[in-house]
């Protein structure tokens, strides 16, 4: 390994450099090679972290304590995260990474190319103060939000003091929350490394966060800033609820203002960083000039036309000189039409409540939610949550997170709309009111009220909204808003979310994932067989096919048979009695094969199907299989579904996943052997057809479903259905992240194409114009 690969300076790499230097540390470099005002600084890339961990022989041990841990408990996720941490910071970093770490801590301190803070560069090596961040290689992603589930250390001194920092911040890549965040979004944990950038620290007198675009509408003409006194920790955190800023982003003409009392800051002394009293003649006043926001907005301005895509951006003010300390995509971007519409249904609705106010606050995130409170005061009580529970809180962190998915809405003392629970929230599509000052004091655990995360308004009492029962009768006839050849169907996994979905402009559920369903009944099947429970089962999942059947009806509701790979399976209560452990899940025991080596788990889910057609009547239920290798798979895949008592039929379709190459290759023998449609993976399929691993970030520029390979599989798979006459769709990503890719499968002869919620709207314009297009030509 060369000794350039541990330590490089921020004007030595760019936005292409995540492997080597985490998210963090890429954009880090692109902003300081685009110009713009960036403290100076050095990291410690990956490969150093990784160079770690070998040198002490740490994987060994950290597996061992992951193996067995479960995500969902709380004392089980910290045991082991505490464990983990122990043995990172007992070993010793090796004297080869020691060395480049402090040649570059001391040319920091002493050259040139310190770029200099003016006064404030330190010229003795003791006296050099830096900020020690922690950038993991798979954070600051447009589709996952890492922020704030590594540790930062500000006002570091010293190459013992510096050192030790180092070595906390990859001890942090296994705090609980990020574990528990890599788990949720099915990140490898030895896939993501960490690399540490070591940056000049400014000494704000004012810092804040900027939105580049409104965070809880989404409206692009926007760019929201928000600022406190001193350091920009507590904003981020939420302890503190800053001040408001709107600015027009093509005039920079500031269009509202408001302005929040700040009794605390976070700044210097001595040696320490601490919490300060403000002044009291200071706390009410605003914290920067008119001048200085719409130069902060001007930079995020500039940062979102570099990186074409809409920032979250964190600055900071010294000595009246604006500094950008590091930026990342927003990762909550929702459709800006249905975000709209939702709001506006919302505000409408709180008219007809007859409920008392209890308290306003900040709008978060938008949406409206009732459920009984739950008060907790610190993470440690995370474990009080229950689902549907609405999580009442000062504020929350990261550690909060396995609560936050619990519960339907969050409810915070301080805080902004940049702050870590309104993030979470838009991330989670749950309402939020953050900043209501005293939500702890007033709202007792158990009381009852209902969050309006688009007013900011909280309320006593329940509202009736987005029930479940009588919906064949309560719910409004399906009325399409855009007349299209090319069907349009929705992916569905959560059950949560089914009566909102099911009003959006779609023709069906084209992908119904069964893999949350069988993680909440949370037992392995074959445990269930052993245990004579398979009446529990399919009583479960039955009931949960109806509730998506019920709301969509008469639209068909295509149900993927379940394709948890073995590593999800072990996760599962006896899931360890009947898994192996596998080097590569991706392409091993799963799919169609797991159920020919084990038909009587098929039969479980063949029998909850059969239950929702044939005893609860709704016959627009149908299945899909995944996962298929070869034909003769596929030949004695159906064989057992008939021996099953499941026929097709005209009211029931029988579809395949085209996901592998050889579904390509062979489509034509697929197709023969008798099936109703098929559905493509995009996101398997580019895998497997281009060697790529999407969630190993060294190969992230070489993950495309544009790629010309992928594309010809497309169009082979469309024509040769169109040939047979066979349904055709399409249920990965890739529409809705490439709306030309809508075009191009619309001009093969596509029947159909699903898509995620928050595309519908996108989407279903793009195949019109498209067809449009078609028959103008």
């Amino acid at each position: 390994m060369s000794r350039k690969s541990f330590v490089v300076w921020f004007d030595e790499v760019d936005k292409e450099d995540i492997p080597l230097v985490g998210g963090k540390g890429a954009n880090l470099g692109e902003m300081t090679q685009y110009g713009i005002p960036v403290p100076p600084g050095f990291i410690i890339t990956a490969p150093g972290y990784y160079h770690f961990i070998r040198e002490n022989e740490l994987e060994k041990g950290i597996r061992r304590f992951l193996a067995h841990l479960n995500v969902e408990d709380p004392n089980s996720l910290n045991h082991a995260s505490i464990e983990i941490k122990k043995m990172i910071m007992k070993a010793n970093l090796p004297p080869d990474l020691v060395r480049e770490i402090l040649k570059g801590y001391h040319n920091l301190s002493l050259s040139p190319k310190n770029h200099s803070l003016s006064h404030k560069i330190h010229r003795v090596l003791e006296e050099a103060l830096v900020a020690v961040r922690s950038s993991a290689t798979a954070e600051d992603l447009p589709t996952a939000s890492f922020a704030g589930q590594q540790a930062t250390f500000l006002n570091v001194a010293g190459d013992v003091e510096l050192l030790h920092k180092v070595k906390a911040c990859y001890a942090s890549l296994f705090e609980a929350r990020a574990i528990f965040y890599r788990h949720e979004n099915a990140f490898d944990h030895f896939r993501v490394g960490i690399a540490v950038p070591v940056q000049k620290m400014v000494q704000a007198d004012v810092s804040g966060v900027m939105f580049t675009i409104d965070p809880v509408s989404n409206d692009k003409n926007k760019i929201v800033v928000e600022a406190i006194f001193g350091l920009g920790e507590l904003i981020v955190q939420g302890t503190i609820t800053p001040d408001h800023y709107e600015v027009e982003k093509k005039t920079l003409k500031i269009t509202k203002k408001q302005i929040e009392k700040q009794t605390i800051m976070l700044a210097k002394r001595g040696k320490e960083t601490k919490e300060l009293a403000v002044a009291k003649t200071s706390q009410s006043k605003q914290k920067i000039g008119d001048k200085l926001i719409e130069e902060v907005a001007k930079f995020g301005r500039k940062i979102e036309h570099h990186y074409f895509f809409p920032q979250d951006i964190e600055w900071a003010v010294e000595d009246g000189k604006v500094y950008i300390i590091q930026t990342r995509p927003i990762t909550t971007i929702k459709s800006q039409k249905s975000k709209v519409k939702s709001q506006n249904e919302d505000k409408l609705e709180i008219r007809n409540w007859k409920l008392e106010i209890l308290l306003k606050g900040d709008p978060a995130s938008p949406g409206i939610a009732s459920g009984p409170a739950r008060v907790i005061l610190n993470s440690r009580e995370i474990n009080k949550i229950k689902s549907g529970d609405i999580l009442v809180a000062p504020k929350t962190n990261p550690d909060y997170v396995p609560a936050m998915k619990k519960a339907v809405a969050i409810i915070t003392d301080y805080g902004g709309r940049t702050s870590h629970a309104a993030i979470v929230s838009r991330e989670l599509g749950i309402p939020a009111v953050v900043g209501t000052d005293n939500a702890t004091k007033k709202i007792k655990t158990g009381l009852v009220v209902s969050v309006n995360g688009a007013t900011g308004e909280v309320f006593k009492g329940a509202v009736a909204r987005g029930r479940t029962t009588s919906i064949k009768i309560d719910m409004p006839q399906f009325r399409p808003h855009r007349k299209t050849a090319t069907k349009l169907y929705v992916n569905l996994a959560q059950i949560d979310r089914v009566a909102e979905t099911a009003q959006l402009d779609v023709d069906g559920v084209g992908l119904l994932r069964a893999e949350f369903m069988i993680a909440g009944i949370g037992i392995h099947p074959n445990k269930i067989i052993q245990d004579r429970k398979q009446n529990v089962f399919i009583k479960q999942l039955s009931e949960n096919l109806r509730t998506f059947c019920e709301h969509f009806h008469p639209r068909p509701v295509v149900y993927r048979l379940s394709d948890l790979k073995t590593n999800e399976y072990r996760n599962l209560k006896g899931g360890t009695q009947f898994e192996p452990q596998e080097e590569n899940p991706m392409i091993g025991f799963r799919g169609a094969y797991r159920f020919i080596k084990n038909p009587s788990t098929l039969k479980l889910e063949i029998d909850a199907v059969k239950k929702v057609r044939d005893e609860m009547g709704f016959k627009n239920l149908w299945v899909m299989i995944p996962y298929i290798r070869t034909v003769d798979e596929l030949r004695r895949i159906k064989k057992l579904i008939h021996s099953f008592g499941l026929f097709q039929s005209a009211s029931f379709k029988l579809w395949m996943m085209v996901e592998i190459p050889s579904n390509v290759i062979l489509i034509e023998d697929f197709l023969k052997t008798g099936i109703d449609g098929v559905s493509i993976g995009s996101n398997d399929l580019t895998m497997l057809t281009l060697g790529t691993d999407r969630d190993n970030s060294e190969l992230a520029n070489v993950f495309s479903e544009k790629d010309p390979a992928v594309i010809a599989s497309l169009e082979k798979v469309i024509k040769a259905c169109r040939k047979h006459q066979v349904s055709s769709s399409i249920c990965g990503q890739a529409p809705s992240t490439y709306p030309e890719l809508v075009k191009q499968l619309v001009s093969f002869g596509i029947t159909s194409i699903s898509v995620n919620p928050d595309a519908v709207s996108d989407v279903r314009e793009k195949i019109y114009e498209t067809e449009r297009d078609i028959w103008r030509k």
